[in-house]
């Protein structure tokens, strides 16, 4: 078979890498200059650092498997991670259960309860019980009001925005749930991370769809998927900002966010049409930071207070060896907005100066002479709105154009999203194609 593929990101590479591993050719195109989508790298210190902060729990198997099939296992490093909150105006260690228990601005009484609920969500592995409350109801009831309005709330709101009361409680169950498997009992979670960089995995596997036949294409904007008598046979691409060509394919698989495939995509009947519509997508904003010294002692911290202008801190050289940056200390300071909003829009000159007297708040000694360079990414279709009842919305991968599929993010469902289910969605919807085309 020949199959069309639109992203080169993770869920592209793996089904064009799963196409051409069995025998098929398959066809990538990109827009961006560079593979892997908010895994891929740029240089910082004379080493390649992600775009978008990246590690694997140790239930991602998929992108596990991918990275050894790469051969690249020799890379991975499962290395302790070091979690905290931010609360209160100080750093609270909270990695594990004892952690939870010296957590005072919670009554004990609540510590208990929350630590006793956030166990038995850790044991539930039927998430569907979860679909139609929403996590602000459900925490609260469970694990009471002071648990909600200290920790929950702020994290909601700082992931989700105004849509923090909508959330599905699905959705926190597999942070929960997935998080937790990273740990055994009393230890502190481990992650994984490629010290090749996520970003050299993903061009490898780029590389490796070339080397079993297929094609990689990165500046190649895809204009309209071509189809005739409600079938589709090809895709319309304009190659490095030159004139469109026609490309013709057995099969098409389009990994775009659905607000775009809906621009891309032939005439569809309105009920599929409108469950695309439906999807809701938040961006990601991230500004990182290159200092000369650390920010902090965790990898991961939460951070839950809303007063402050970010949601999370990821200080990625407190896991990741620093020697990769040239010695340099790596810090990832992130946010979730509406495009519309202030803090999306802004220059990120002007969003470093707002963030940088709320430093002072995590490190009172912090000083703008830390800073050596600064680098603002922002990533559209980053994050769907998981809302009550997702699961009915979800659009099926196969569209009702035959041999025209779908592969995004608003389709991994209870996990979140993360390379390894792109990975796992890629792959086997590169099967579903072989399979309704006859071919094995």
């Amino acid at each position: 078979m020949r199959v069309g593929i639109i992203g080169g990101g993770a869920a592209g590479l793996a089904a064009g890498y799963e196409l051409t591993r069995r025998g098929h050719f398959a066809e990538v195109f990109e827009a961006a200059p560079f593979l892997g989508g908010q895994a891929s790298t740029f240089p910082v210190g004379g080493g390649q650092l992600e775009r978008g902060y990246h590690h694997l729990f140790v239930s991602d198997t998929d992108m596990a498997q991918l990275i050894e099939e790469l051969g690249l296992g020799d890379s991975l490093e499962w290395l302790e991670s070091k979690v905290g909150l931010f609360y209160g105006g100080r750093i609270w260690d909270f990695a594990t259960p004892l952690d939870l228990l010296r957590f005072t601005p919670l009554p004990l009484t609540q510590r208990i309860r929350l630590g006793l609920r956030t166990f038995l969500l850790q044991k539930t592995r039927n998430w569907r019980k979860f679909e139609d409350v929403t996590a602000a109801e459900w925490t609260r009831r469970h694990m009471g009001e002071a648990a909600y309005r200290v920790i929950w709330e702020p994290m909601l709101r700082g992931k989700f925005g105004d849509y923090y009361d909508q959330v599905s409680m699905a959705w926190l169950w597999g942070k929960i749930y997935l998080r937790v498997s990273s740990r055994k009992r009393m230890e502190k979670e481990r992650l994984g991370y490629p010290m090749c960089s996520f970003g050299t995995v993903f061009d490898v596997c780029g590389e490796r769809i070339a080397e079993q036949g297929g094609r990689v294409h990165v500046g190649a904007a895809v204009r309209r998927i071509i189809a005739s008598d409600g079938v589709a046979t090809g895709l319309e691409v304009s190659l490095d900002g030159g004139e469109a060509q026609t490309y013709e394919y057995d099969a098409i698989i389009a990994t775009t966010p659905s607000y775009v495939f809906t621009r891309l995509a032939p005439e569809l009947p309105d009920d599929y049409r409108a469950r695309l519509e439906s999807a809701r997508y938040l961006s990601a904003v991230l500004m990182i930071l290159v200092l000369d010294r650390p920010l902090s002692s965790k990898y991961w911290l939460n951070v839950a207070d809303r007063s402050l202008p970010f949601v999370g801190i990821i200080e990625h050289t407190n896991m990741i060896d620093r020697n990769l940056y040239g010695g340099r200390h790596i810090v990832y300071l992130t946010n979730y907005p509406d495009r519309s909003s202030e803090l999306y829009r802004k220059e990120p000159a002007d969003l470093l100066e707002e963030f940088i007297p709320h430093l002072q708040s995590i490190n009172p000694d912090f000083s703008r002479d830390w800073i050596v360079e600064y680098h603002h990414h922002r990533v559209d279709g980053a994050q769907p709105i998981i809302g009550v009842g997702y699961g009915a919305q979800i659009p099926d991968h196969r569209t009702p154009v035959q041999h025209l599929y779908l592969a995004n993010t608003t389709q991994i469902y209870p996990e979140d999203r993360g390379t390894n289910y792109s990975v796992r969605m890629g792959r086997q919807v590169a099967r579903m194609a072989l399979e309704d085309g006859g071919a094995s």
